[in-house]
Formats: structure tokens, sequence, C-alpha cells
């Protein structure tokens, strides 16, 4: 597996694997972001895995680049031969409920029929099989979730809108992901969740984090508003 190793900012050093996006890669990089937290503890104030790349944060003054790369380019290279990081790891699946309903989903009639398909086909299609937690950001606990079913495939809204509700379900091109808090978005709004996804107060305090593998299950609007949502 090609990789590049280079400077991220004043204190920081980044891991880029030059291949597509998979759960094999990620689970990689997990593990890699594991045995570096292990290896430089205290030297570390963060690290954050993405898509294809593992981005190390240094406290002030801790950081030799050198040695970094050095370390990066070794176990980067043993763990990318090692066949424990090919095998995939056990790990229960979430399940988050959804109400898909147009009173709650602002796009769903229209990209129904956009895709050519009925309201009930493109929420079976999309609560019809996990999906992979690729990457985190945007916003906190907010999770990018892959890989669409490709007859749901579809662009971002060309204008976003300024507010979309905490528990938005959405897709955008290949992915899909829940809006853990209100904020401004571009994706297609098609359904509701009302678990709560990012909370300060709870440990973890997010409910997604990379390497999860998260199922949508439809929910009736009793269900719905039983488990704390709002129309």
């Amino acid at each position: 597996m090609a990789f590049t190793i280079g400077p991220a900012g004043d204190t920081a050093m980044r891991l880029s694997f030059q291949e597509p996006p998979s759960p094999r890669l990620t689970r990689l990089l997990l593990q890699l972001q594991r045995t570096a937290q292990d290896y430089f503890f205290n030297a570390l104030s963060d690290s954050v895995v993405g898509y294809a790349t593992l981005t190390l944060f240094f406290t002030p003054l801790s950081l030799q680049r050198d040695q970094v790369a050095a370390w990066l380019e070794k176990t980067a290279r043993s763990l990318s031969d090692s066949q424990e990081t090919h095998a995939a790891h056990s790990k229960e699946t979430v399940v988050l409920p959804v109400f898909y309903d147009p009173a709650v989903a602002p796009d769903l009639v229209t990209l129904a029929d956009d895709l050519g398909m009925t309201i009930d086909t493109l929420t079976t299609l999309h609560s019809a099989t996990p999906y992979f937690a690729y990457a985190t950001g945007f916003a906190p606990g907010f999770c990018y979730l892959g890989t669409l079913d490709p007859r749901l495939k579809t662009p971002r809204l060309s204008t976003p809108r300024q507010r979309v509700p905490a528990g938005a379900v959405a897709i955008a091109d290949q992915q899909t992901a829940v809006y853990p808090c209100e904020s401004p978005g571009g994706w297609r709004i098609i359904g509701a969740c009302p678990v709560t996804l990012f909370d300060l107060a709870a440990t973890p305090v997010s409910r997604l984090a990379v390497g999860d593998s998260v199922r949508f299950e439809a929910i009736d609007e009793q269900t719905y508003r039983s488990l704390g949502g709002q129309l």
C-alpha cells in the first residue's frame, strides 16, 4: 500500500494512503492511530482519521518531524503487511430509528420524483443495508456513512439551507449522514432520527465513531414521538 508522509501545519504530521477509501483501509488507519497514541502518549494532543489519512497533532515543542516520519513509515508498512489489520473487527451494528415522512423530510417527495421511484422504494433502499462510518467532521458528532445504493446517488443542494434541524437524516453523492445538531447544510433530507447523537454530558460524547457499522430502521410517527422526536 503506497502512502506519503508530510507536515500538516506547525504541530502536526499527516500520513496519506494513495488508494480509494474502504473499510479495510479505515481499520488499518484506526489501528495505526491506536498504536501512535500508545507510542507517543502525552506528546500527542489529538489524532484524526480521515478517509485515507491519519493526522497526528503534537503538543508544543514536542514534534520532531524526522523521527515521527520515520516511525510512521516503519509502523504503517508493518501494519499494512499484518494479517490482523485486514480482518474485520467484530463490532455491534448501531441501529438508528428513522421517521421517513415529508413532515420531517422536505426533500423526500421531490427526490423520489427526481430518481423516478416511489417514496417507499427510496426509504426501503436507504434502510436495506448497513453503512460503514468512514470519517467524522463538519460538526461535532457528524459521521460520514457509505456507501449508498447507486440508485440513490444524488448531488447536494445547489443552495445549502441555513438551518437543518438536529436529527435530520440526509444523503448526498454516495453518502448518508445524520445531522447531530442544528446547523447549515446542503444534503438532501429524507427523514428524521429522534436519537441524540452528540451529548457533552454522555460517555462517549458521540454516538457514532469511525469504523462503526450503522443501520437505519424505519419507524412510524407514534414511535418517533415516543422517542422524543418533534414535527
